[in-house]
C-alpha cells in the first residue's frame, strides 16, 4: 500500500470517527431514526466496497484465464471451466455482502433494542 493511500485512509477513518462522537443532544426518537439512517449508509458502503472488490477480482481472474489460453490454446476447455467456477465463487462474495446489507436495512438484529430504548416499539 502506498503512503498516499494509507494517509488518505487514516484521515478518512479519523474524520468519520470524530463525526460519530460529535452527536448533538436530541430526543430519543431522533437517536432511533439516526440509527436506522446510519445502518442504511453502512449497508450502502458495504455493498459498494464488496462490488468494487469483486469486480477487481473478476477482472484479474479473466485476465489470467485469457493469458493461460493464449499460452496454451489446447487447455482452453479446462481453463474456461476453472475460470467459470472461480468467477462463481467471487460472485458469491458479492451476494453475501448483499445479504448482509439487506439484513442491516430490513432485519437489523439490534433494531428491536433500539426501538425499545427509543420507545418506538
Amino acid at each position: 500500500m502506498s503512503k498516499k493511500v494509507a494517509l488518505l485512509t487514516t484521515f478518512l477513518v479519523l474524520g468519520l470517527t470524530s463525526m460519530a462522537f460529535a452527536a448533538e443532544a436530541g430526543s430519543a426518537e431522533a437517536v432511533g431514526v439516526s440509527f436506522f439512517v446510519y445502518s442504511a449508509i453502512a449497508a450502502g458502503f458495504g455493498m459498494a466496497i464488496a462490488a468494487f472488490g469483486c469486480g477487481i477480482g473478476q477482472g484479474i481472474a479473466i485476465r489470467g484465464a485469457v493469458e493461460g489460453i493464449a499460452r496454451n490454446p489446447d487447455a482452453s476447455g479446462k481453463v474456461t471451466v476453472t475460470m467459470l467456477i472461480g468467477l462463481a465463487m467471487i460472485e458469491s462474495l458479492a451476494i453475501y455482502a448483499l445479504v448482509v446489507s439487506l439484513i442491516l436495512i430490513y432485519a437489523n438484529p439490534v433494531s428491536s433494542l433500539i426501538q425499545g430504548f427509543v420507545g418506538l416499539g
